[in-house]
């Protein structure tokens, strides 16, 4: 993606759906940013947490700066 300059497909969508959406989209106005965006960021982050966890790694892990 870095090297063709292009968006990541959810990342565009959402901000495009927020322009071009539906009265109903533009009636909630910040509340489209808290309640699906947030709440599939929430999923997300936990299925990764829980699919990582899984294979006996830890995340977060220590920062490597760290002496």
């Amino acid at each position: 993606m870095q090297i063709t300059k292009t968006l990541h497909p959810p990342g565009g969508a959402t901000a495009l759906i927020a322009v071009i959406g539906s009265e109903k989209i533009k009636a909630l106005g910040y509340m489209y940013v808290l309640s699906p965006v947030l709440s599939g960021i929430m999923i997300l982050f936990l299925v990764a947490l829980i699919f990582n966890n899984l294979r006996h790694r830890r995340y977060p892990t220590q920062s490597i700066f760290k002496k």
